[in-house]
C-alpha cells in the first residue's frame, strides 16, 4: 500500500505525547495521524490544532465519542453532553470524522443498550452536521460486547448508519472473522469513513492488549484492503495496534518497521 494514505493511530504510540507523536510522523514520513481525546487533552485544543499545521500534517479521525448507553437519564443526558463536545473537538482539530464507540449495556439488556445507542446518535446527529463532521460507526469484536460497544458487526453499524445517514468505520481486528465480510463492506460503499489496520495473534495473548503487526498474525489484510478499495474508500488508513510491548518501543525502532508492514502488508 503507498504510504501516502498510511496514518499513526496514537494509541499505537501511546507512551508519547499528542507533540512526540506529531513529531515522529514528521521525521517518518507519515502524512496522517488519529488523535485520541485524552492525548488531546494533556496538549490542549488550540495547541495541537496550531501543530498539525506547522508540520502539515492531517488527522484521519478524533476517537472517541459515543458510550451511549446508561442506567439513567442523567447519565444518558451527560454522555450526549461529552459527544457534542467531542464534535467541536473534531471540527477545531481539522478532522471531518469522529469515531464513535457505541458502548455496553447497562443491567445486561442489550435490546435497550442498543437502542440508546441509536437514540444517542439521532440526538447529536444535527450537531455534527452543522460542524461538518462525520459521525461513524464503529463495530467491535464480539468478544468487546460486555464492556465496550453493543454494536458487534459490519451488519449493526450498516443498518444504524443507514437508518440514521451516518457513517461507519472498518477496522479488520473487528471484523476479519465475519463470513458476511465482502458483501457487508461492498453495503456500505461511500458510508465508509475510515478504516484500521493491525493484526489478530494465535493465540490472543490479552483481550484488548492483545493486537500484533501487520502481517503477524492470520488477518488476511490484503483481501479486505482490496474489498474497501472496490467499495470506493480512498482515504487515511489508520494502523490502530493495542500492544503493550510495541507502544514501549523506541518510535525511531518502531515506526520504520511500521511503514515496511504497511507497504508490504495492506
Amino acid at each position: 500500500m503507498d504510504l501516502s494514505r498510511l496514518s499513526l493511530n496514537q494509541i499505537t504510540t501511546e507512551r508519547l505525547t499528542l507533540p512526540e507523536a506529531i513529531a515522529a510522523c514528521r521525521r517518518h514520513n507519515i502524512p496522517h495521524i488519529g488523535v485520541w481525546r485524552h492525548k488531546l487533552g494533556e496538549c490542549g485544543l488550540t495547541t495541537s490544532a496550531s501543530l498539525m499545521k506547522d508540520y502539515g500534517l492531517s488527522v484521519s479521525s478524533l476517537c472517541r465519542g459515543g458510550m451511549f448507553p446508561a442506567s439513567t437519564q442523567t447519565g444518558r443526558r451527560q454522555r450526549i453532553d461529552d459527544n457534542h463536545t467531542a464534535i467541536d473537538q473534531a471540527a477545531a482539530l481539522g478532522t471531518d470524522v469522529l469515531v464513535l464507540v457505541c458502548g455496553p449495556a447497562p443491567d445486561r439488556n442489550l435490546p435497550a443498550a442498543r437502542a440508546m445507542v441509536a437514540d444517542g446518535i439521532a440526538a447529536i446527529r444535527d450537531h455534527a452536521r452543522a460542524a461538518k463532521v462525520r459521525l461513524a460507526i464503529e463495530p467491535l469484536h464480539p468478544m468487546f460486547a460486555a464492556d465496550r460497544s453493543v454494536i458487534t458487526t459490519l451488519a449493526e453499524a450498516n443498518t444504524l448508519a443507514e437508518r440514521l445517514d451516518v457513517a461507519v468505520i472498518i477496522d479488520a481486528y473487528h471484523v476479519w472473522w465475519d463470513p458476511d465480510l465482502p458483501a457487508q463492506i461492498q453495503r456500505a460503499g461511500s458510508r465508509i469513513a475510515g478504516f484500521h489496520v493491525s493484526d489478530w495473534l494465535v493465540p490472543v495473548p490479552d483481550i484488548l492488549f492483545g493486537r500484533g503487526m501487520m502481517g503477524d498474525g492470520v488477518i488476511a489484510l490484503h483481501e479486505i484492503s482490496r474489498l474497501i478499495d472496490k467499495a470506493g474508500y480512498k482515504g487515511p488508513i489508520e494502523v490502530e495496534i493495542f500492544n503493550r510491548h510495541l507502544q514501549a518501543q523506541d518510535p525511531d525502532v518502531l515506526l520504520p518497521k511500521l511503514c515496511e508492514r504497511f507497504r508490504d502488508q495492506v
